[in-house]
């Protein structure tokens, strides 16, 4: 879990499911207090664990970021009483193709049928397999962002 600086991550649509084959998961809710592009504020239960995230606007694949744990009983209530609807829930799969791990996210609710993979990156120019499962990037494309998805969700598009 961060507890201050940036984040490098790239966003990818998965086309297809072998991906499936190796993957660990958990199941995700998580809200937004704000979801201004300068700042989002997410509330996310994650398994067992609670947090709380805040975001800078998007540079690229760059933006700050500083996230803490929470008591998942508080980020419940946060969920259930605060946060913009609909709540984004999802299931996480985590894949490993070495030396990354990849986060492939199946969403579900008015979210359904949107499968999108992230990669967390030590600097913008660094280099990784693209695993066959692997789609259009859409690191640039803010419809894909979480924030955007409770304003938008896929199944308006």
């Amino acid at each position: 879990m961060h507890v201050m600086g940036e984040e490098i991550e790239r966003k990818f649509l998965v086309r297809s499911d072998r991906w499936r084959e190796t993957a660990d998961s958990a199941r995700y809710r998580q809200g937004f207090l704000s979801t201004e592009p300068e700042r989002t504020v997410r509330v996310r239960v994650a398994g067992p664990r609670g947090s709380i995230t805040v975001k800078g606007k998007n540079v690229g694949a760059r933006r700050a970021e500083f996230e803490y744990e929470i008591p998942v009983a508080d980020a419940e209530r946060m969920l259930d009483t605060l946060c913009k609807r609909p709540l984004i829930e999802k299931v996480r799969y985590t894949v490993t193709v070495a030396p990354h791990t990849w986060e492939i996210d199946v969403f579900e609710g008015d979210n359904a049928g949107l499968v999108v993979a992230e990669i967390e990156l030590g600097n913008e120019n660094e280099a990784f397999d693209k695993p066959e499962w692997l789609g259009d990037e859409v690191t640039d494309d803010p419809r894909y962002f979480n924030s955007n998805l409770v304003e938008n969700p896929y199944r308006t598009w």
